[in-house]
């Protein structure tokens, strides 16, 4: 802490080429003075660079360094809190990073998100997303539901840990049919207090998608490493395309549908516009899907131990247009996928290229594959035919082959090139 202020103190931090005013953060890193400016952004200042330091203000004791305030004049949206690093600050205790214990917590860093906007703040668990699991989605598609046949918001923003999020927008793009308002998942990749946390701009972008006509669930965030714009990207065609960068979601066989900024919203492709009817809800899924990545040389009897398990269906993901070991081969598939399939077990072939489209026709080994039985999903993002593949074998009454090839909530493209 420095001298004579404390967190939530108005403070100048002075250097040998500027004098920067704002509120005093708390900072996860030792040597680091945080600063939060008043247009948004967290600036954080090696103790060393400063030449001095001045309190401006004292906080005001009576107030918390942050509290929701509800403006009339505002529209409201509903907010999703699921945990992740967006929700995490660092933990000196344990050594990393920790979720906040409340949402006023995670506004004191990124309060800009109140300018346009009320929020309504729902919290039905807090975890790392690669906790979740097709409960949780159930349980989040329930609380998303509830804020869309609100007629006080206009839209709902659902904030959640990176590495599982393409996984919960798709399978909100199919548990929640017939949208009415937006559906905005957002994130960031660094913990909120840090000062190069990508958190306000996905916030203040997401919220700015919210208010919008846009009536499909997407994902919103930085479009590169900069903070200057984000993407919004169909639920159902997007994926983590990296460990670490801000820009670390990007539209797959698809483009994205906006262009926007906490100003701003460009509009790239088509989309579906808001309606006036409720959505529906359906959040059946079947557990027992699995993915399965092909690899050179492996045995078809690890077919046997998904059987053996009860599974229900099974991904593959094939090499090239949709190739895997058949008769030219020391050890071929064709046998064993029919056996499977001939006793209940559901299998579909995606890409391990992530883009293109699947074509079983170009050569013989496809044709062969395609004969056994196998339902090839074109251009279908693994992650997102995992998630479809779970909530139709759920309805038995549906035919799986017909549903799993219609194209529900957007995640086909028939315009890219094969």
């Amino acid at each position: 802490m420095v001298e004579n202020c404390e967190y939530g103190d108005r403070i100048e931090v002075h250097t040998m080429k500027e004098i920067y005013e704002g509120i005093y953060l708390p900072s996860p890193e030792t040597g680091i003075i945080l600063l939060k400016l008043d247009n948004g952004y967290n600036i954080g200042f090696i103790k060393k660079n400063i030449s001095k330091l001045e309190l401006v203000k004292k906080k005001d004791e009576s107030k918390p360094l942050f509290e929701v305030v509800r403006d009339g004049g505002k529209p409201t949206i509903g907010l999703v809190v699921l945990g992740g690093t967006i929700s995490s600050r660092l933990n000196p205790g344990k050594g990393g990073v920790d979720f906040v214990e409340t949402p006023e917590d995670l506004f004191q860093f990124y309060p800009e998100l109140f300018n346009k906007v009320n929020v309504k703040v729902e919290v039905p668990f807090m975890k790392g997303s690669e906790d979740m699991d097709y409960k949780d989605w159930q349980k989040v598609a329930k609380v998303v539901k509830k804020m869309l046949d609100s007629n006080e918001i206009r839209g709902v923003i659902v904030t959640q840990g990176t590495d599982t999020l393409h996984y919960t927008s798709a399978a909100l793009s199919f548990f929640l049919q017939d949208l009415n308002k937006p559906v905005v998942l957002t994130y960031s990749q660094r913990s909120i207090d840090r000062a190069s946390s990508d958190a306000s701009l996905n916030l203040e972008c997401a919220a700015n998608v919210s208010l919008s006509d846009v009536c499909e669930v997407v994902v919103v965030g930085h479009a590169n490493s900069d903070d200057e714009f984000c993407y919004a990207i169909r639920g159902t065609k997007v994926r983590k395309m990296h460990a670490s960068r801000r820009d670390a979601f990007k539209p797959i066989n698809s483009e994205s549908i906006l262009k926007v900024n906490k100003d701003y919203i460009e509009i790239i492709s088509e989309y579906k516009k808001r309606g006036k009817e409720k959505p529906k809800i359906d959040t059946s899924f079947e557990e027992k899907v699995a993915i399965l990545k092909f690899y050179p040389g492996q045995s078809p009897d690890i077919l046997d131990y998904y059987l053996e398990k009860g599974y229900k269906g099974i991904i593959i993901e094939t090499l090239g247009l949709g190739q895997i070991a058949t008769s030219g081969a020391r050890l071929s598939w064709i046998r064993k996928l029919k056996e499977m399939q001939d006793k209940g077990i559901v299998i579909c072939a995606t890409a391990q290229t992530i883009y293109g489209r699947l074509n079983p026709l170009v050569y013989v080994t496809g044709r062969e594959l395609l004969k056994s039985g196998i339902i090839y999903l074109e251009d279908m993002l693994t992650e997102v035919a995992f998630v479809k593949l779970g909530w139709v074998l759920s309805h038995p009454e549906w035919n799986v082959k017909e549903k799993m090839l219609e194209n529900i909530s957007g995640e086909f493209n028939k315009r890219i090139v094969e």
